[in-house]
């Protein structure tokens, strides 16, 4: 019995230095989840129980359990690396199949999905043209690399012009009149706002401010692109100082051409163009902007790509807006121990795993993403190192078993 007993722990032994072996050799590897090996002993059958005198003939291997604990999180350089900060798997599919990893390195292919080293896409919620992400069922993200549309001023979208100031109570009726925008004699303040039209065209609304002889009264002009003067009516304030005129105030419709470098006009959008000067006082004091809006932006070019802790994809232009392109998804399993081990940082799911919960990042037990980084294998490199000395020795003594057996065996041989 000696003797299989000493050979069970000889191939237990080497069993779990190959599983240490493993962990050393990924040590490096990105996303790698170290295992332990887990042991039984053995017991000969008996159908009429061996009671306090039974002795075991070994040992087996029982399982071999990954260890699902964070690993160190490693800034790189790639903005399409992400590092999963807490529970959930990266979703990635490639074929029709659906694979799981913990690997955050991914890039973009020529088409423009963001794809690992095997090419498996990785997957998400995604955006609707309007930017809205889309809940549905999750799909390969690929990056829209269109210029962005422009938005014109005054669009639904965009809302209507603001601009708070305050225009100085304090400031003298100007000695001329009537206004003309090209005499600083007949306005009392002015200041500028670019607007777009459709085409995502700029144009330059200057507003002018003439202090009038009714008390708290305040006359608006402007000009578009510095011609075209037009008044817009007046700013009323009462003894506080607090602006009373219903708002907004309406652009004129006619006298102001919106032109693009065309010979017939072509961007438009003028007509819906509003100015909001709520908030807007008349305090003794300097005449200044505080703030101002208009809500619309010319085109433009994808300039970099951005990921929230959330998953949510964005996509940064050269005209300085962002947009929603798309939300990774993250899945966690009742049993994560039930995955199966795919090779190249991949796992698929099992019916011991149970389904994977998709769900955004920062939901439920699914960690937060970091953006530029990766998740570093969590292997501990010193308990490994412990865990080779110890085994040798446990080799060693299983075969001093078999040794002690055989002498044993040899004796009894001899005996005359």
């Amino acid at each position: 019995m000696a003797f299989q007993q000493g050979l069970s722990g000889l191939n237990a032994s080497a069993r779990a230095l190959d599983v240490v072996g493993n962990n050393v050799a990924n040590s490096s590897t990105v996303g790698f989840k170290s295992s332990n090996a887990h042991f039984a002993d053995l017991y000969a059958a008996s159908m009429n129980g061996g009671g306090a005198v039974q002795v075991g003939i070994g040992t087996q291997l029982a399982s071999v359990f990954q260890q699902f604990t964070q690993g160190n999180v490693t800034t790189t350089n790639n903005p399409l690396d992400v590092a999963i900060n807490g529970g959930g798997f990266f979703n990635v599919t490639r074929n029709g199949e659906i694979m799981y990893t913990r690997n955050g390195q991914f890039h973009a292919d020529k088409e423009g999905y963001i794809i690992n080293d095997q090419d498996y896409r990785l997957m998400g919620y995604l955006a609707s043209p309007s930017g809205e992400i889309v809940m549905s069922q999750p799909a390969a993200i690929q990056l829209d690399t269109s210029n962005i549309a422009p938005r014109a001023t005054g669009s639904a979208l965009g809302g209507n012009a603001r601009m708070v100031l305050n225009l100085n109570s304090g400031e003298d009726v100007p000695a001329v009149s009537p206004f003309n925008d090209q005499d600083p004699l007949t306005y009392t303040y002015s200041t500028a706002q670019t607007v777009y039209d459709t085409l995502g065209a700029e144009h330059v609304i200057t507003y002018f401010f003439a202090k009038t002889t009714t008390p708290g009264e305040w006359e608006v002009h402007a000009t578009l692109d510095g011609a075209n003067p037009a008044a817009m009516g007046t700013l009323q304030f009462d003894t506080n100082g607090t602006l009373t005129s219903t708002m907004p105030m309406s652009f004129p419709t006619t006298g102001w051409p919106i032109t693009t470098g065309a010979e017939t006009p072509l961007g438009s959008g003028q007509p819906n163009w509003n100015i909001d000067f709520t908030g807007t006082t008349s305090f003794a004091g300097t005449s200044t902007v505080n703030s101002k809006y208009q809500g619309g932006y010319a085109q433009g070019e994808l300039s970099g790509i951005s990921i929230a802790t959330d998953g949510t994809v964005l996509g940064n232009y050269s005209n300085g807006e962002s947009k929603k392109l798309a939300q990774i998804v993250l899945s966690t399993f009742p049993n994560p121990n039930g995955l199966i081990d795919a090779g190249n940082n991949l796992y698929q799911s099992t019916s011991t795993s149970g389904q994977p919960l998709v769900g955004v990042p920062e939901s439920g037990t699914r960690g937060l993403l970091r953006q530029m980084a990766v998740e570093d294998s969590n292997v501990d490199l010193t308990s490994e190192l412990v865990n080779m000395i110890t085994l040798q020795r446990n080799y060693q003594a299983n075969a001093q078993t078999i040794r002690t057996q055989d002498q044993i065996m040899q004796t009894m041989v001899n005996l005359r």
